[in-house]
């Protein structure tokens, strides 16, 4: 008979940290759900009722959308002690676990698992969850900003100057870093892009959705082997070509995000001329010419950029795109390398440019966000126990 109690498996001294796989994942345990509570486990999470969280989000109303993604539709709330006791006054995001969506109930787990233990100025920080019948909630932090994808792509949002752009780089290279190299079990991300960097309002980049991490290789070995998955444009070639799992195929994937940041273009889009679809086959044979880099530099900065700056951080994406995991950087070598590109600013030059206005056939502007329906989103809480009947 099985037990479905999570059984804490013995780990060395240095590295306590609970993994994905010592506690259950079966959907239908609610014992496991329970038990993550529990502060000799040292999650140090809100538990939620359903009708709290329908309480916070005016019941997933519409007005509080914020938008939808792989794992469901994240609505605005406010939290407080009138909520609960002794709970911070803050807004938050509660994002629901879409059922027929593209992940499921481990990655709810995964999240949990992951960002109720590690805590990083670079790492979106995760408040509590729900976990009631079927339901599956996560609440975290506001984060005022949005994405790196909607402030980057978006045609009518703000372009983003050179300064910003490099912050930007560095938080989520520190917040790569802090997963890779920091004093507990190393954590692949695996799904870094820019729809996962959260963006204060101050530009500080927060990392965001960890549903698709894995527990990095430990002592002698070299990778993990997992099914191989990820975002196309982004996943490291190597993995998606052998399987193999390592932390240098984040590296790539920050490679393709700081190509984004610098060329102002998404990694795919058939939009594009043929040849150009692809960013990384596009861009890369001129991330090393000095005479071709400022033309896919972003005309949205309208030349304003510093030419060191901008050469030395083409060689970082070079670097980065390696086909050979070992050649590419560690990620504390390129929080290194952009915190000294910061220094450039005073650099900055007026240049000729050339305007090219976006395409914004598709009606979403350059994002994509669904549009749901009026009041409760439909399908997703049909069950829902509102407030009133409670």
């Amino acid at each position: 008979m099985s037990n479905r109690w999570p059984v804490l498996k013995q780990t060395p001294l240095l590295q306590p940290r609970l993994s994905i796989s010592d506690v259950s994942d079966d959907p239908s345990s609610t014992l496991f759900a329970d038990d993550l509570s529990n502060p000799l486990i040292g999650l140090n999470l809100h538990v939620f009722s359903l009708v709290e969280l329908g309480i916070v989000t005016r019941n997933f109303s519409r007005s509080s959308l914020l938008g939808e993604g792989g794992f469901g539709p994240v609505f605005k709330g406010f939290v407080g002690d009138k909520l609960r006791p002794g709970l911070k006054a803050q807004p938050v995001a509660v994002k629901l676990l879409d059922l027929d969506g593209l992940q499921g109930h481990k990655e709810w787990l995964t999240e949990i698992i992951f960002l109720g233990q590690l805590r990083h100025p670079n790492l979106v920080k995760l408040i509590g969850y729900c976990c009631e019948d079927e339901h599956r909630l996560l609440v975290y932090e506001y984060i005022a900003g949005g994405s790196l994808e909607n402030q980057l792509f978006r045609s009518y949002s703000t372009p983003l100057s050179w300064s910003k752009r490099m912050k930007i780089a560095v938080g989520a290279a520190k917040g790569l870093a802090f997963l890779h190299e920091a004093d507990h079990k190393p954590v692949i991300f695996r799904d870094f892009k820019t729809s996962n960097i959260l963006l204060e309002s101050d530009h500080t980049a927060k990392l965001s959705d960890f549903g698709l991490a894995r527990d990095g290789p430990e002592g002698e070995d070299t990778h993990i082997t997992t099914r191989r998955i990820g975002t196309r444009g982004y996943a490291d070639p190597e993995y998606i070509m052998t399987g193999c799992l390592t932390t240098k195929s984040d590296v790539y994937s920050f490679g393709v995000v700081l190509l984004e940041l610098l060329t102002g273009k998404r990694c795919i889009d058939n939009s594009r001329p043929k040849r150009e679809r692809n960013l990384v086959e596009w861009a890369k044979p001129r991330l090393k010419d000095p005479r071709k880099l400022d033309r896919i530099i972003d005309p949205m900065m309208e030349g304003q950029y510093s030419t060191r700056g901008a050469r030395k951080a083409a060689a970082l994406a070079y670097s980065c795109l390696s086909h050979n995991p070992k050649q590419r950087p560690r990620m504390s070598d390129v929080v290194v390398i952009l915190e000294g590109l910061q220094d450039f600013n005073e650099e900055l030059v007026v240049r000729p440019f050339v305007y090219v206005a976006p395409n914004d056939e598709d009606g979403f502007g350059r994002s994509g966000w669904k549009e749901c329906g009026e009041n409760l989103v439909p399908g997703y809480l049909e069950n829902y126990p509102s407030q009133r009947g409670a």
